[in-house]
């Protein structure tokens, strides 16, 4: 028996909160689509069970498109728990049958994944990834009462509502988290930040990065705002925290904009610190990128692919078996909701013949009443609200790798 099932079976016989990545191979939007085309049906990604007792668990994320690398460690890293678990004899007699579609980081698009889902006969949804569609998405599980999870939703209206939880951190807890770190570990005396002010995640974080960079004693010498239309040029920005002084830059932004910070700064002869949030976590697989610009880059995250605990080594070496990259911080969110599904089911005893309604009723009691230990923290535990207390961490980018801080 796999050493994760056992230790999920100790934690039943004695009785998860913070948030959204790292490969040295380059991946590319078409890489992305290629590998989704090679691994989702036409309807979506399904991992059928041979038996007629299935638990049908749904995912939804962006497995094509500009966002695709969240959406594909999600989905792989929920896809290495399934089969671990069903390897194992599945859940109270019942194998996991996984459909993962493709919401291409668009709310209506991710909508309609979910009603695919439904008509699929989905009994748990496992999503959205990003942000704004979890929020499109949650209002029509609460209509539905079924029970959602995201890995990486962050933003707070992601679990407003009774029937989601969450296993990242939400925005607020990165900002805040984000400041204390920089401030404990006095990593500098002047910082600028770039954000995106139409983006709920990053100004979200923005907004408590502040809040507690002032309660920290920290002083913010520029803050910058772009938007969706005016992310491709950020040499105003850059030349403003230069001229101001800034030592370190915050970033709580993707990482798709942050490559381009980077190259741009480089090009102008700025070298600041710069430290980001979970939305970092893919920037060393961006198409032609030169990684070596984002050496010493930091980022707060709870997952670190080079820890030598042994459940981090053998989800790794499993990853780079099946997937040929390291995984990300996203493809081990994804690994930790489908277990600590697996242990609030197990506790719960729910059986697939349920109906989805009455899961996601036994699902809350379930995440509310016990204490996970996973990839991204140990001791992890959920209140009413969904959210997950569990301790951050970070991590720097070292010879092309994420490395624990």
């Amino acid at each position: 028996m796999k050493k994760r099932v056992l230790s999920l079976s100790l934690a039943l016989a004695m009785a998860a909160s913070l948030t959204a990545c790292g490969s040295s191979s380059s991946t590319t939007e078409t890489t992305a689509a290629a590998a989704a085309d090679a691994t989702t049906a036409a309807a979506g990604a399904s991992s059928e069970a041979s038996s007629d007792k299935v638990f049908k668990i749904g995912g939804i994320g962006p497995v094509t498109g500009a966002a695709a690398v969240y959406g594909l460690a999600v989905k792989n890293g929920a896809q290495i728990a399934v089969d671990e678990i069903n390897a194992d004899g599945g859940i109270n007699g019942y194998q996991i049958e996984f459909n993962f579609q493709d919401d291409e980081h668009d709310a209506e698009k991710s909508v309609n994944a979910y009603n695919t889902l439904k008509d699929w006969g989905v009994q748990v949804l496992m999503g959205t990834v990003t942000s704004a569609p979890c929020v499109a998405v949650a209002d029509k599980t609460n209509a539905d009462n079924m029970f959602q999870i995201t890995p990486s939703g962050s933003s707070v209206e992601c679990a407003q509502n009774p029937n989601v939880f969450r296993v990242c951190f939400s925005d607020p807890d990165q900002g805040a988290a984000s400041a204390t770190y920089i401030a404990e570990n006095k990593l500098a005396e002047k910082i600028a930040v770039i954000y995106d002010s139409s983006d709920v995640y990053s100004s979200g974080i923005y907004e408590k990065f502040a809040a507690e960079a002032a309660n920290q004693g920290l002083e913010i010498v520029d803050a910058e705002a772009f938007t969706a239309d005016s992310n491709k040029d950020f040499s105003t920005q850059l030349q403003k925290a230069k001229d101001a002084g800034a030592d370190l830059v915050f970033l709580p932004i993707y990482y798709t904009e942050a490559s381009l910070i980077l190259k741009q700064a480089d090009t102008m002869g700025y070298a600041p610190k710069f430290f980001g949030c979970d939305g970092m976590d893919g920037i060393l697989q961006v198409e032609n990128f030169d990684t070596k610009l984002a050496e010493g880059l930091m980022l707060l995250t709870p997952f670190a692919a080079d820890a030598q605990d042994e459940l981090t080594q053998k989800f790794v070496t499993s990853y780079k078996e099946n997937y040929g990259e390291t995984p990300i911080q996203f493809a081990a969110d994804a690994y930790d909701v489908i277990y600590s599904m697996y242990q609030a089911v197990l506790e719960t005893g729910i059986t697939g013949d349920m109906d989805a309604s009455e899961i996601c009723e036994q699902l809350k009691t379930g995440y509310t009443s016990m204490t996970f230990d996973g990839l991204t923290g140990t001791g992890m535990t959920w209140d009413a609200s969904g959210a997950v207390s569990k301790a951050p961490k970070a991590v720097v980018i070292k010879d092309g790798a994420y490395t624990a801080m």
